[in-house]
């Protein structure tokens, strides 16, 4: 009986400790700050996937918890990080105007960069037609129906831009109408509008490919245009700067596994796994230089990103086009990159 109670006195007094343990260890947990950042479409922006690759995340749980939320496009996240309910919001250059002019956010900061549209040797969107149609050049759409996923959107204004270029302008020469990204081909198929914005993923779809032929590309209007990029407040930014550090140190880890030709096929059976479709739907052209152009650094490109700003001013979508520079802090990633050998 002795050796029983003592026994008993050691298992009691161990799983007092495991609890003491997992106590100390959720309050901790729930001490650390929580990153709260949106995002729209994978796979070109990586924060629904940034934690499947293994061994990248080496802060989170640490030093930072993490929050991905999903939003149908960039004016809802301003509209949560002007609130306070987002912490991060992944902009582009077409509607980070509109949060610092529109929704007044002159404290915003853009703080990493995600992806670029028409880098050099890169993909850049498509804007497409139907293969048997009669339209041969952009002049030919005058009179025509073209379709974009929203007025005012990246790609909208991208394609815009081109129509302009050959003096084409919405309203007077051409109608416009709104389309999700996934219903393109089937307006396109149905002769529903005469072209259709054809970007990744659904580019290189085998069904989008049977009927379709690109009549001009992003490029036409401008090149390599930033079309998603991390932005946070500063009120935020300073309060959390070593968490958001830590935080970025693990994506950058993240993009450069991704990018890696050693984990391709890794990284296909990840985006694979998330949007349930067939590795061989992704398998030859994602992380490669058929896909978007992402910096190994995540530094973004400020002279692109103005030029593209000052172009969106141009074709009348804002009343000003603001120094972007001046709403930069890119000290946080710089060191995060820094870090990693």
């Amino acid at each position: 009986m002795p050796r029983l109670t003592s026994l008993r006195r050691a298992a009691l007094s161990l799983f007092a400790g495991l609890l003491l343990s997992l106590s100390a260890a959720t309050a901790w947990s729930a001490d650390l700050p929580k990153i709260r950042i949106g995002w729209i479409a994978a796979p070109g922006q990586l924060v629904a996937i940034m934690f499947d690759p293994p061994g990248v995340a080496k802060h989170r749980g640490v030093t930072y918890e993490w929050e991905a939320i999903h939003f149908q496009a960039s004016p809802n996240q301003i509209t949560s990080l002007a609130s306070g309910d987002l912490d991060i919001a992944t902009l582009g250059y077409s509607s980070v105007t509109l949060a610092i002019e529109n929704a007044k956010l002159s404290d915003l900061r853009i703080i990493a960069d995600e992806f670029q549209n028409g880098a050099k040797g890169y993909f850049s969107t498509q804007f497409s037609v139907l293969e048997d149609s009669p339209i041969k050049k952009i002049e030919d759409l005058k009179g025509k129906v073209v379709a974009t996923n929203g007025i005012g959107a990246g790609v909208h204004i991208l394609m815009a831009g081109g129509l302009a270029k050959h003096g084409l302008l919405d309203k007077r020469d051409y109608s416009t109408i709104e389309v999700s990204f996934a219903n393109m081909r089937a307006v396109l198929a149905d002769r529903k509008a005469d072209l259709v914005t054809n970007t990744l993923p659904f580019v290189y779809q085998p069904e989008m490919q049977a009927i379709a032929r690109p009549l001009f590309d992003a490029n036409e209007a401008f090149q390599a245009v930033p079309l998603s990029f991390f932005t946070a407040r500063t009120g935020y930014i300073e309060k959390n700067r070593a968490a958001l550090t830590d935080m970025l140190e693990d994506y950058v880890r993240t993009i450069r596994w991704y990018m890696d030709p050693a984990n391709h096929k890794a990284a296909v059976e990840i985006v694979s796994k998330f949007f349930k479709l067939p590795p061989e739907n992704f398998d030859s052209w994602l992380f490669t230089a058929k896909d978007w152009y992402r910096n190994r650094d995540a530094i973004p490109d400020f002279d692109a990103m103005q030029a593209a700003i000052n172009g969106q001013r141009d074709l009348g979508f804002i009343k000003s086009s603001p120094d972007i520079k001046k709403f930069a802090d890119l000290s946080m990633v710089k060191e995060a990159a820094a870090r990693i050998k």
